[in-house]
């Protein structure tokens, strides 16, 4: 039991991202790009279905959603880990409610 605990080591979230022990820096920056996008996106999308905001909101969303999509489904082809898939669809998933919210009130004309 004395090596079951490890001791000085740091957890951050590159660490959890490679379980595979390999680096995959480039992966882990489009994971993490995707997941923030489709946030922001359904934030957005969010806003502009319960507010009566301008056309810069709404066409913000639709982009945003669409880029968390586009961006999340080529790194979702090209990733390594099952970590960075649950984030990768996590982004895609949110980006794409926040793309149909921005859709649904104009999208990219409002």
């Amino acid at each position: 039991m004395a090596d079951s605990t490890r001791t000085g080591s740091r957890m951050n979230i590159a660490n959890i991202l490679n379980s595979d022990g390999q680096p995959h820096r480039v992966l882990n920056i489009l994971a993490i790009f995707t997941l923030v996008v489709g946030l922001v996106s359904f934030v957005l999308g969010l806003v502009v279905r319960n507010a009566h905001t301008g056309a810069a909101a709404i066409v913000t969303a639709t982009v945003t959603g669409l880029v968390a999509c586009l961006v999340g489904l080529y790194v979702q082809m090209i990733s390594a880990t099952r970590e960075q898939r649950i984030v990768i669809v996590t982004g895609i998933i949110a980006g794409f409610v926040g793309l149909a919210l921005g859709l649904a009130k104009g999208g990219f004309t409002p």
